[in-house]
């Protein structure tokens, strides 16, 4: 379907909806201990779905009530037939560590843009574990052999993927002599790692880690049933707290200040860049500013680069944004569709493999390929909300992590219309 959007004047209040990776790392956590686990204020969108499409296949029973969800966890059995993940590289990555704790083969099967996105790193860090396990090339489908899981020393790169580190985590503790986790080389994504950790916390599991995140050791131990509460989701909000500093004013709710998410960050980068930018005890408001252009390193919040790039593409001067190489490897090659959106809607670009330079102007309406992509979908919204006469092509990608994202920004004043197919 087609997003169009006109000039729009926002003004309003919006919740954020609760976290997408959060609510996952409940649900392996809940599906890990053994007893009920209530989680309260969990996101469903299709990521999440698929995470609880997936654990129903392999025995855990996940009863969904409108704000709550009941897990009953720690009883694995053999899937009958194939997991299928979706798009969910959270879901792929993280199950194909618990499939190691289930007696028979498992089959892990993406969707098509997951099936571009590197598993081997974690498959052959599983194998050193005694995992039998395999993947096609780079990438999924991954079988898993599982009913092994010696423990002992896993090493592998920290700047693929922070999912790999996660996944490991999870099953560590299950392994009779314990698990070492060694990086290879420095982790990025840092805060996906610390949310990890702390989710595992309230389930009861301790981990001793290295101040850089470079090392972690887990001893055997056993997840215990909780009510496990999913906070506010810091990625989507940014969307709308830029939306704000863009073209009226906006108050985002249901967020927490002391959140681990690492794109928190969006606070730092809209004030660094002169937003107006208020922050209460669970709510941030972003009103209309001059901006001005910004040097960003965006390593540990990746997530943000179309956010903070169609910021940059209405600032005074030029912009530099740092640390993106891994935005090759999401749902769509972020950094080249945000080179090429800007570009259509008259804003010159530099693009080099680890750098974006911008040169901020007047945005001019355009037609955006979104590449399916839920996250350059929502941030060339909020570009066409400030310049007028944009579509957004294949719009219900944003189903994602956010589908009540249209309707959402509608509330607040956004001119959007919704074609079909």
């Amino acid at each position: 379907m087609k997003a169009s959007i006109s000039k729009s004047e926002i003004k309003g209040k919006v919740i954020a909806p609760s976290s997408k990776s959060y609510t996952i790392r409940g649900l392996m956590c809940a599906a890990l201990a053994k007893g009920e686990t209530e989680i309260i204020h969990p996101l469903s969108s299709d990521d999440t779905e698929a995470a609880v499409n997936v654990l129903s296949q392999i025995g855990i029973r996940v009863h969904q009530k409108e704000d709550s969800w009941q897990v009953n966890g720690g009883n694995f059995h053999k899937p009958a037939t194939d997991l299928l993940c979706g798009e969910s590289a959270t879901t792929l990555r993280f199950m194909t560590a618990i499939c190691s704790l289930i007696p028979g083969k498992c089959r892990l099967v993406p969707g098509p843009s997951l099936a571009k996105r590197p598993v081997r790193p974690l498959i052959q860090a599983l194998r050193q574990l005694g995992v039998n396990c395999s993947c096609q090339g780079e990438v999924a489908p991954v079988v898993v052999d599982g009913g092994r899981l010696n423990g002992g020393v896993a090493e592998l790169p920290g700047n693929i993927s922070s999912q790999f580190v996660s996944a490991l985590l999870f099953i560590s503790p299950f392994a009779d002599g314990g698990v070492t986790i060694r990086l290879t080389t420095p982790l990025e994504s840092k805060p996906f790692v610390l949310m990890t950790l702390d989710c595992l916390e309230k389930f009861g599991i301790k981990t001793n880690y290295s101040k850089d995140l470079t090392e972690f050791k887990v001893s055997k131990q056993i997840y215990k049933p909780t009510k496990y509460k999913v906070e506010g989701d810091w990625s989507s909000a940014s969307y709308f707290l830029a939306l704000g500093a863009l073209s009226g004013a906006v108050q985002v709710e249901n967020l927490n200040p002391e959140s681990w998410q690492g794109d928190k960050i969006i606070l730092n980068f809209l004030k660094d860049m002169g937003a107006l930018v208020k922050i209460d005890k669970n709510s941030v408001t972003a009103r209309r500013s001059r901006l001005n252009a910004i040097r960003a390193d965006l390593s540990d919040s990746i997530d943000l680069l179309p956010t903070v790039a169609v910021l940059a593409a209405t600032a005074n001067g030029v912009s530099e944004l740092t640390g993106i190489e891994r935005g090759r490897i999401k749902e769509s090659n972020r950094v080249s569709a945000v080179r090429e959106g800007l570009q259509k809607m008259g804003i010159k670009v530099q693009e080099e493999r680890n750098r974006l330079i911008i040169a901020g102007s007047t945005p001019k309406g355009s037609a955006i390929d979104s590449k399916g992509d839920h996250r350059i979908a929502m941030a060339f919204s909020l570009l066409g909300s400030a310049a007028g006469e944009t579509i957004i092509n294949d719009a219900e990608c944003v189903s994602k992590t956010f589908p009540q994202f249209w309707d959402v920004l509608k509330s607040i004043g956004g001119e959007v219309k919704i074609n079909g197919k």
